[in-house]
């Protein structure tokens, strides 16, 4: 299994970026998938997470109404846009995959530890 993050590099405080994760010998749309985030010297932390259909999606209240988790199934590809940026935004990002059980149906969770990571992509966010 492979995750693969890209769009990560620096933007100015107020810019936009858009990071991208691709999934590969993966089962792309039987897994929920979450972005993290962390800091330097801290743990990661789940900042959105969007259900295996695309149906149903989770932020961490520092995000939201900034950030927007979307997936590609077709293109086993997730996403996350992120607007209004500030120097706070700053960190090392990453995607994974969470193979939430059937029976808890269309979901996902910020709390939950995944089953695969990618290996990160930097953003910096300079004043």
């Amino acid at each position: 299994v492979q995750l693969q993050e890209s769009g990560g590099g620096s933007v100015q405080s107020g810019g936009s970026l858009r990071l991208s994760c691709t999934a590969s010998r993966l089962a792309f749309d039987d897994f929920a998938m979450v972005w993290f985030r962390q800091f330097p010297g801290k743990e990661r932390e789940a900042v959105a997470c969007v259900s295996a259909t695309g149906g149903y999606t989770l932020y961490t209240d520092s995000v939201k109404g900034r950030f927007t988790i979307s997936r590609d199934n077709a293109k086993n590809t997730l996403y996350l846009q992120r607007n209004s940026l500030q120097p706070e935004d700053t960190a090392v990002y990453y995607c994974a995959a969470d193979r939430v059980a059937n029976w808890y149906g269309d979901t996902c969770g910020l709390t939950r530890v995944p089953n695969y990571w990618g290996q990160g992509t930097q953003v910096t966010v300079s004043s």
